[in-house]
């Protein structure tokens, strides 16, 4: 496979990511347990997790220079939160210190019988806040950044953030898990969206997934594209294509060209698989193409936690922006990475790094 992974990294490709930083405890057990019940778990790990942790160490484990903006309580939690960043490569100088507070946390059970996992989240305090965010700091953290990464938990401060980015022509990709207040703001501002399996439906009200997508592009002008993640069953992606002439002037249904993608995808290869439809004018002003990329399949001995997989596969996607990867190329790059965060206890475990044996189709042998 020709790439462009191949071509050395150009400067100033630092990704900047704000958000939270959780402590994860994680523990395996055999099936989940019924209440009242007691059992034995099978294996125990303490890791970093949070959202922008998580994506931030994959982008470094890629090669990509990474940067985050978090804020931090001073305690050994958050002491051991930064540290492992820091021993991942990732740039950790501009997260704030907390000298009263206490660090967010959460309990991740893993279901081995079902390979699901469940998340008891408790929030730490005091959060990342504009005040904490002067001016000299906000020049100095954007200097040489590419992307912009948000997914709206410290909502008033990662605005802030990102309308500094935003007046500095650095690329914004938010990640959109589920509406929160101020959530709106920050969608207006991206460039890029990757959001969860329900996620469309539920912001914009529409009756099918397709028809959402659609709705984000015509609602959010700015919006180059927006992903949905579907777990184990791939990802979706439209695409605005401005520069390219559709082959009809008459506007496509989306749910039917859905429909017709997905009849010809190949959803029985053990690889991702990527099919997209040609560019097409779909509603208004908006032409775009449809993307449907499968996931790879994972063998059940192989399989041992989902957590984070979406975190690694935002890194990826991060990672392909700044590199100018080929979107296609970008989408089954990052069902790679995503799956092999999936071979290890816990979000960072097993991301991979660039030298890894399942990603030498991208970066060569």
């Amino acid at each position: 496979m020709s790439s462009s992974l191949d071509e050395a990294i150009p400067s100033h490709q630092t990704v900047l990511g704000c958000g939270q930083l959780c402590l994860d405890y994680l523990v395996t057990v055999p099936s989940f347990p019924i209440p009242d019940q007691k059992i034995r778990g099978t294996s125990f790990k303490v890791q970093g997790g949070g959202n922008t942790g998580n994506a931030l160490t994959c982008v470094a484990r890629l090669g990509l220079p990474s940067r985050i903006l978090a804020k931090v309580a001073d305690d050994s939690q958050g002491r051991w939160m930064v540290e492992e960043l820091q021993s991942s490569g990732v740039d950790t100088s501009f997260c704030v210190t907390a000298k009263d507070g206490a660090s967010h946390f959460n309990y991740v059970i893993v279901d081995n019988q079902t390979n699901t996992r469940t998340c008891i989240f408790t929030p730490g305090y005091p959060p990342l806040l504009p005040d904490d965010l002067t001016e000299t700091l906000l020049s100095s953290v954007l200097d040489g950044v590419r992307a912009l990464y948000v997914n709206g938990r410290s909502r008033e401060a990662e605005l802030l953030l990102a309308q500094k980015a935003h007046s500095k022509n650095i690329s914004i990709l938010i990640n959109a898990e589920k509406k929160r207040e101020g959530l709106n703001e920050l969608l207006d501002l991206a460039d890029y969206a990757i959001c969860s399996t329900n996620f469309p439906q539920e912001w914009t009200e529409s009756p099918s997934s397709p028809s959402a997508l659609l709705s984000m592009l015509i609602r959010l002008p700015k919006l180059i594209f927006v992903i949905m993640t579907l777990g184990e069953h791939g990802c979706m992606m439209l695409e605005r294509c401005p520069n390219e002439v559709s082959e009809s002037e008459e506007e496509t249904d989306i749910d039917e060209l859905y429909e017709s993608l997905k009849q010809s995808t190949d959803f029985t290869s053990d690889l991702p698989v990527c099919n997209s439809s040609l560019v097409t004018r779909l509603a208004g002003d908006v032409t775009g193409r449809l993307v449907i990329v499968t996931a790879e399949k994972i063998p059940s001995s192989e399989l041992l936690d989902t957590t984070g997989a979406g975190d690694a596969f935002t890194g990826a996607v991060l990672y392909g922006l700044c590199t100018e990867m080929a979107s296609d190329e970008m989408l089954i790059f990052a069902s790679r990475v995503a799956a092999c965060c999936c071979r290890g206890l816990g979000a960072r475990t097993t991301l991979p790094f660039r030298n890894d044996p399942n990603l030498a189709a991208f970066f060569g042998a």
